[in-house]
């Protein structure tokens, strides 16, 4: 029998071969395209380092009580008990992100692509000069403080100032203090500054669409607009279109600077916190890291969801 004194296990050759023969081919395909690898290493490096590394970290310092001062002291699945069974404000904070990603990620994707196709049919100085009005909002920093301006809560303010002139109100309305107006004015806002990355891309992919693509589909049948936009160019554009639906739906689910910019933070009865902002509550103000991981690690795994549904979604383009 096999392990008794005296009779010894002989090993495969052809599993021999077979390692080195892999051994073999990824060296040769190392040296081959060495200089592909030179080229990709230092983002490599970075993109390892701040973003894998910490990814992992957070994954395993979710699992222990951490605040700073004392040794991590390893809990199980304590934190995320707490996070689902017996946080309040992190449900509402769930809530309300999932109503920002639910709104502002597919109204701010489709409205992307739409303006993006229109402009597109423009001549190039007339794109060109569309295609930095809308991008202007997203690259403009702290733009977005004017809309404190509309929004303010006296009769100085613009949108007071008209519905009290127009003769709807007869005085003005809190509206970053009302729960019942905040969280739509934070998505408004978010709507406003969504024409970013995800526009340019959607732009570049319209721009390298091969002209003779839509020929032949004349001659094969297509008969109008939509019918070239959905067998045509949607497909042609499906790396920009993937690319645009990760940026969008991180976009949605991250919203934070703007939620405490216009509402504070908190907000008043949480009407605008986020998942970012709860994690932020207990990663920089309160310093329970093991918990603030758990908020990370289960924000992470929502995006990674998100992201595989919509590429699915999005295989079925053009079918």
């Amino acid at each position: 029998m096999l392990g008794e004194p005296g009779i010894q296990t002989v090993k495969s050759p052809k599993s021999n071969v077979q390692r080195n023969s892999r051994w073999v081919s990824f060296m040769s395909e190392l040296k081959r395209s060495k200089h592909y690898y030179l080229l990709m290493s230092p983002y490599m490096i970075i993109f390892f380092l701040f973003t894998v590394i910490p990814v992992v970290f957070s994954f395993a310092l979710s699992f222990f009580y951490f605040n700073m001062l004392e040794f991590p002291r390893f809990v199980g699945w304590q934190n995320y008990s707490r996070l689902f069974l017996n946080d309040d404000i992190f449900m509402i904070a769930l809530k309300n992100t999932l109503m920002f990603a639910v709104v502002t990620g597919p109204v701010s994707y489709i409205a992307c692509f739409v303006f993006a196709w229109i402009i597109n049919e423009l001549s190039p100085k007339v794109r060109a000069f569309m295609t930095l009005v809308f991008y202007a909002p997203s690259i403009s920093g702290n733009v977005y403080f004017i809309w404190l301006i509309i929004f303010s809560g006296d009769s100085y303010g613009y949108l007071n100032g008209f519905l009290m002139k127009a003769g709807f109100i007869l005085e003005p309305i809190q509206w970053l203090l009302n729960e019942n107006y905040i969280l739509w004015i934070v998505i408004i806002v978010q709507l406003w500054l969504s024409l970013g990355t995800s526009f340019l891309a959607f732009i570049a992919g319209l721009q390298t669409i091969d002209k003779s693509l839509i020929e032949a589909g004349a001659m094969d049948g297509i008969k109008n607009r939509w019918q070239e936009l959905w067998y045509i160019t949607l497909p042609s554009m499906r790396p920009q279109l993937m690319f645009g639906a990760v940026m969008q739906i991180t976009t949605a689910f991250a919203v934070a600077d703007i939620s405490i910019a216009l509402a504070g933070f908190p907000s008043v009865n949480y009407a605008a916190h986020t998942i970012v902002t709860h994690l932020m509550d207990f990663g920089t103000i309160r310093f329970e890291l093991g918990y603030a991981s758990a908020i990370a690690t289960f924000l992470f795994l929502l995006m990674v969801g998100t992201n595989k549904l919509t590429q699915k979604m999005l295989r079925k383009i053009g079918e």
